[in-house]
């Protein structure tokens, strides 16, 4: 009987031991997991980073030559500006002259169309 409760005791510290193992395999396990997890946010933040990066570097090219384009544009429109205000000036006076004399300078004239009926 006694060789048997030994054997019964040895069985039950044998799962103890087991037991034990376990819980301590799962406390690694979480640990791991745990460890893992904050490796792969750490990837995460660190790749989303670089991809921000990148994408403020293709932004600031994109608005960079949109504002070169944009300030082109200006300067065209303000050459286009004077070049028609100086041509106005230019032209204005004789134009001026040139409409007034068709207007005021009338030479009563019968249109060759007219008919004389009797």
């Amino acid at each position: 009987m006694t060789s048997q409760s030994q054997g019964i005791h040895q069985l039950l510290q044998a799962k103890k031991r087991a037991k034990d193992k376990l819980e301590e395999a799962k406390k690694r396990k979480g640990k791991r997991l745990k460890q893992a997890k904050e490796e792969a946010m750490a990837e995460i933040d660190q790749y989303r980073m670089e991809r921000e990066k990148e994408f403020r570097l293709q932004q600031s090219k994109i608005m960079g030559s949109q504002s070169n384009i944009l300030d082109e544009l200006e300067e065209e429109t303000l050459k286009k500006i004077q070049e028609l205000n100086r041509r106005y000036n230019k032209y204005m006076e004789s134009v001026l002259k040139q409409l007034l004399g068709m207007v005021c300078d009338m030479k009563p004239e019968i249109h060759i169309n007219y008919r004389v009926t009797n």
